[in-house]
Order: C-alpha cells, then structure tokens, then sequence
C-alpha cells in the first residue's frame, strides 16, 4: 500500500509518527505491527481500516449466567483492619452450611417491613445513591465500593418484603446501585465482577418493569471490550443494544457511540462517521435527562457526541485533529467531574503526543494525572499506558524526563 500511494519509507514515518527503522521492522517481518501503528498506516494511506482487520483481534467472554434469581444468594463483605474489603456472592445453602448466619446483624422481615411503609426510606436512600455519584468522580473506586455493595443489598431486601408498587420502586432504585457498582468494579479493574453486577441489575431492573437497563448493560459490555482492544465485539454489543426495542432514545444514542467508538479502533473511517452522525441524531431528540436522577451512564450522556469525535479520530489514526476536538470540547465538562476530566484528558494528552506536540503533552498529562491519581482508574491507565508509550520515543527530552517519575508511579498504582 505504501508503495502504491508513492510514499517513501521516510515519508510514511513522518506522517504516523514512528522511526524509519521501526517502520522498516514491520515491513519485513522482524516487528509485529501494534494496533496504534495499523490505525495511523491506515489513515495515511487512505486504507480504511484493511490494515487494523489483519491484526488478530482478542476475544471478549460471555457476560455470564448465574445459577440463581437475585434473591437465591447471599452477599458477605469482608472487612479488616487494615482496609482491604472484599465482596463474594454465595449460595444460600453454602452460606448456611458454613455458620455465616451467625454474623448478620438481625435484618428481619418485621423491620424490613416497617421501613419500607415509610416514604421518607425510599427518598433517603435515593439522595445517598446521588452522592455516590458524586463520590465515585472524585474518589477511587475501592473507596465508594463498600458502601454502594451495601447499600444495594439493603434495597434488595427491602424489595423482597415491600408489595407493589412499592416492591417496584425499591428494584429499579437497587438496579441502578448495582449498575453503578458495575462500573466501579470496573474503574477498579474488574472485568469479571463488573459483568456480574451488570446482569444482577438488569435482573432486578426487569423484575421491576424497566426494560431499558438490558440494553445499557450491552452499551457497558462493548465499553469491556472497546478497552480490550476488541472492535468487532465493541459493534456487535453496540448494534445489539440499538436494536432492542426497549431501549430509550438516549440509550440507543449512547450505544451509537460506542459503536462508532468500535469502528474506529477498527480503522473504518466511512463507518466510524456515519455512526457519528446517527449518534448526534438520536441524542438531539432526547429532550431532557430523567429529572428523578436515575439516569443511566454517564450524566452528561447527550451532549458526549463531539468528545467521542475526537476519541474516534486518535484511533483513526488522525491525532492532529484529534487534539484540535479535545482542545475545544474539554471545556465543557462539569467541573467536579474529575473522573471524566482525567478519561478524556489522557486521549487529549495521547493526541497531542502523537501529532509531535511533545512539550504540549507533557504539560497536559501533568494537569491529568492531578485528577487521575485521584480517581484510579483502570480504565484511564489504559491510556496513560499508551501514553507512556509513546512519549518514551522522546525520552531524552526535557520535559518527558521530567513527567516520567509522576506517569510511571501512577501507571503502578493499585488495583482492586
């Protein structure tokens, strides 16, 4: 390809970014090609992703079933003294056989009971569930799960003893914290965990006659495999999630973005674009957000469309324009959200990297990692990983000497 477009091997490197020598590698077998390198080739060479569809691509495993309802089991957290907790689903039976009985804290039917008949119990734990919200984009995961894992068994049980249409407003509350706690599971680098907490609350969700969390937890298994570096299984879950006819039109617009998000890791500009603009579509007729906060994904969700853009075109294999989209749009980001403000930083800082704009990333990365050391994320160290990367090719550099010590100590910080 890069014969027939009547580039030299010196020109292809200028345009992608890489050695001449690395690219030589590549070209005669003696370097495997990464996918950054694929999606850059591609779009210099105008290839549309044919490039990207030779590497081999990682599979991502069935979200899973579970032997039980979600009133067959029996949650136990464990806590010590010097602050690790750790959360395990059992069998009921095994529980029972094991003596953990003996270590519950009396929650019975009678009070249960009373609880739910007061409608101040339902609003209460709706203002907590905001505030771990809140929380979650300020703060490690590890630091909010505990809470979140307790509070969903709490509303589970509640449910179990409340008559409609109370039983139904409990659910669809414990949905969305077992939700949310799937993707702090996430954050934290659990993937395995994370599909678990996401079918518990599709499962408490459709109990409760919302229909729509079934299709957002396919929006969150593509997110899973998007960061596997998985496109085909990132659009497949995506287009699966749009073509649900229960899914609500901000859900199918937040699934058109992942997809698009999927067919850029995969190099198709064409796709990429026109998902793009059937994602812009959907999300613009979507009047307003759910006024009782129990919105799905991201609270900004409908105004995401030109951030993802710029997400997409880094992958495309276009950082100059991508930096140029997360330059304009980063701005409008809610403050306090620091969790996203370090997600889409880290692409902003990658694209500036990639485009040769080195002193410029060095100082965008110092401004993310303020935000990133705070919210540890296992998903933003996916990029500051690729970001290390690429830096490391100007290693001598000034600046990039000076970052290395902050990137390297938050690229081994703890997961969960």
């Amino acid at each position: 390809m890069r014969l027939a477009a009547g580039l030299s091997l010196s020109e292809l490197a200028r345009r992608v970014h890489y050695s001449k020598g690395y690219l030589s590698k590549v070209e005669t077998g003696v370097k495997p090609a990464g996918g950054d390198l694929a999606r850059r080739c591609d779009a210099a060479l105008e290839a549309d992703g044919k490039l990207a569809a030779l590497l081999t691509q990682p599979g991502t495993p069935d979200p899973g079933s579970r032997d039980e309802a979600w009133t067959g089991e029996v949650w136990t957290m464990n806590l010590d003294s010097g602050g690790t907790s750790w959360f395990n689903p059992v069998r009921r039976r095994d529980a029972l056989a094991s003596g953990a009985a003996l270590l519950t804290l009396g929650f019975s039917d009678r009070r249960a009971s009373a609880a739910v008949q007061q409608e101040t119990t339902i609003a209460s734990f709706q203002t907590i569930f905001e505030q771990h919200r809140k929380l979650g984009q300020t703060m490690s995961p590890v630091m909010v799960l505990p809470s979140l894992i307790a509070q969903t068994h709490t509303l589970r049980e509640l449910a179990r003893v409340a008559q409609s249409p109370a039983r139904e407003r409990y659910l669809r509350l414990a949905s969305r914290y077992a939700e949310y706690t799937g993707w702090m599971t996430q954050e934290a680098g659990n993937d395995q965990a994370a599909m678990w907490w996401t079918k518990n609350a599709v499962d408490m969700a459709g109990a409760a006659g919302d229909l729509d969390l079934a299709a957002h937890s396919l929006v969150r298994h593509a997110l899973i495999a998007l960061y596997r570096e998985d496109p085909i299984e990132t659009v497949d879950l995506a287009q699966q999630a749009q073509a649900d006819s229960n899914a609500s039109t901000r859900i199918r617009g937040m699934a058109a973005l992942r997809e698009a998000q999927g067919h850029a890791l995969a190099g198709s500009d064409r796709l990429c674009r026109l998902t793009l603009d059937r994602a812009e579509t959907l999300l613009a007729s979507v009047a307003a957000e759910t006024a009782d906060g129990m919105v799905l994904g991201a609270q900004a969700g409908t105004s995401m469309g030109p951030i993802v853009t710029g997400w997409c075109l880094y992958d495309l294999g276009r950082p100059r324009e991508a930096a140029e989209v997360l330059d304009r749009e980063l701005g409008g980001l809610p403050a306090n959200g620091r969790r996203a403000h370090a997600r889409f930083g880290a692409r902003q800082a990658l694209a500036h990297a990639a485009a040769g704009e080195v002193d410029h990333a060095c100082q965008l990365s110092h401004q993310v990692l303020d935000s990133a050391e705070v919210v540890d994320s296992a998903t933003i160290r996916f990029d500051l990983r690729r970001l290390a990367r690429t830096l490391s090719r100007w290693s001598s550099h000034k600046t990039v000497r000076e970052l290395q010590p902050r990137l390297t100590a938050a690229l081994h910080a703890p997961v969960a």
